[in-house]
């Protein structure tokens, strides 16, 4: 799969499954473009994607208006036709009743609010142009229930109504919209997580890591760069649009 002469645009840039898209994206020939909050996260996910190829940064909090807004100003002489909306919340780990309306907020404005503002700030060009793909960041666990994880599983169900219904609006102008739903992808966001529901359930961490692996077909988690490769792969496949992807190592099969 060939990406040169493309510009990607990855939000969540400074985290580990940013910086392993970028690291995928700019293998593949594309130039890429590492968005987040965090200048300094942002720098040293892109000192690795230099490795492979073109990269730069910019700053921005995708929930904020005025900061999406200042980014399209940002690069409004660059054509961005791959935006990949990877930033998101995990929100937190308690029943439904113990969740605050700002905790629920946050969650949304991440996951939601910001895939909607980026959208909007970087599709006109690409329906301009007539061409372009646009891939959300979703998840397993918004096709199948995740205890005390309420926030979170309902943000990324929204997400994938989001995309079916935005993959029929510009689909026509030549923009395929689409989503890939990760099964929980070992790093520090699922080991803050398994943490959180010891605490929870009273077992241990290493228990409830176990314990969640076995939903899975494959009996384990996935791998970051699993991710990344599985994105290029769907940039490979011109005729998706409106699909979700999932690669969850069976996560969605009966426990």
């Amino acid at each position: 799969m060939s990406l040169h002469g493309r510009r990607a645009l990855v939000t969540g840039g400074g985290g580990p499954l940013g910086r392993a898209f970028g690291v995928a994206l700019a293998r593949a020939g594309a130039e890429v473009i590492l968005v987040g909050r965090n200048r300094q996260a942002l720098a040293d996910a892109a000192t690795r994607v230099a490795k492979e190829g073109e990269a730069r940064t910019a700053v921005c909090d995708v929930s904020d208006p005025d900061s999406v807004r200042a980014l399209a100003v940002e690069l409004a002489g660059a054509e961005v036709s791959l935006l990949v909306n990877n930033a998101g919340v995990a929100g937190p780990v308690k029943p439904l009743t113990d969740i605050e309306p700002d905790e629920w907020d946050d969650v949304f404005a991440a996951n939601v609010r910001g895939v909607y503002l980026m959208c909007r700030a970087f599709l006109p060009p690409m329906i301009a142009a007539g061409r372009g793909d646009v891939v959300n960041i979703a998840s397993v666990s918004g096709k199948r229930p995740l205890l005390h994880r309420t926030p979170y599983t309902a943000s990324k169900m929204a997400l994938l109504g989001l995309t079916r219904t935005l993959a029929g609006e510009v689909g026509p102008h030549g923009v395929a919209v689409n989503s890939l739903s990760p099964g929980p992808v070992r790093g520090p966001r699922m080991d803050r997580n398994f943490r959180l529901t010891a605490q929870l359930t009273g077992c241990t961490a290493e228990q409830a890591e176990r314990d969640f692996a076995s939903r899975a077909a494959l009996g384990r988690l996935v791998e970051e760069d699993e991710v990344a490769r599985a994105l290029v792969a769907m940039l490979a496949m011109p005729g998706l649009c409106g699909a979700d992807i999932d690669l969850s190592a069976g996560m969605i099969a009966p426990a």
